[in-house]
């Protein structure tokens, strides 16, 4: 199993609605639960469980693989978490090693 964090400015509505814009596109996954502050999601690659809670000024947003850290999924959830925008004005996005 393999864990990540991110803190975005994103709300946790608005992280919990791109995630379910980009998680079944991208990895093929589709939502089997959800609450206010936290969604499942599970396919042929595994299950991810994503949680966001407002902390102060940021949403910490976790993310919980079934996964090794070198699988496909666990590539992708990183991928999402990383386009997340951390500050305002952020865009977000790849890093300079990720061309996409």
């Amino acid at each position: 199993m393999a864990g990540y964090v991110r803190k975005t400015v994103l709300t946790p509505s608005a992280v919990l609605e791109r995630a379910k814009e980009v998680l079944p596109e991208r990895i093929g996954l589709a939502r089997s639960k959800g609450s206010r502050h936290g969604a499942t999601y599970t396919g042929p690659e595994g299950t991810v469980t994503v949680s966001a809670h407002p902390h102060s000024m940021y949403t910490e947003v976790m993310a919980q693989t079934d996964q090794l850290r070198t699988s496909r999924m666990d590539y992708e959830i990183q991928k999402f978490l990383n386009h997340l925008p951390y500050e305002v004005g952020d865009r977000g996005g790849p890093g300079s090693g990720d061309p996409s």
